[in-house]
C-alpha cells in the first residue's frame, strides 16, 4: 500500500497574518517524512513568500493510495 502523511499545519508571514491547513495530506514515498522536510514542501509546492514559521502539527503517516498523478 502507499503512503501517505496526514498532517494540520500553521504558517506566519513575516509581514503579518498567516494560513493553516486541518486534515491536509500529501503523498510520499516510505515511511516518514521529518517536520522540515514538510515545512518545505508546502512553502515551495503553495509558491509561498515571506514566511516566517511553519508548524507541523497532528502528523501521521497512514496507509493510503497516492491521488496525486505522477
Amino acid at each position: 500500500m502507499e503512503k501517505r502523511v496526514r498532517f494540520d499545519f500553521e504558517i506566519e508571514f513575516t509581514n503579518g497574518g498567516g494560513i493553516q491547513g486541518q486534515d491536509f495530506r500529501l503523498d510520499i514515498d516510505g515511511d516518514y517524512i521529518s517536520d522540515e522536510a514538510l515545512a518545505k514542501y508546502i512553502v515551495e509546492d503553495m509558491r509561498l513568500l515571506m514566511v516566517g514559521e511553519v508548524r507541523i502539527l497532528n502528523k501521521e503517516v497512514i496507509n493510503e493510495k497516492h491521488k496525486r498523478k505522477q
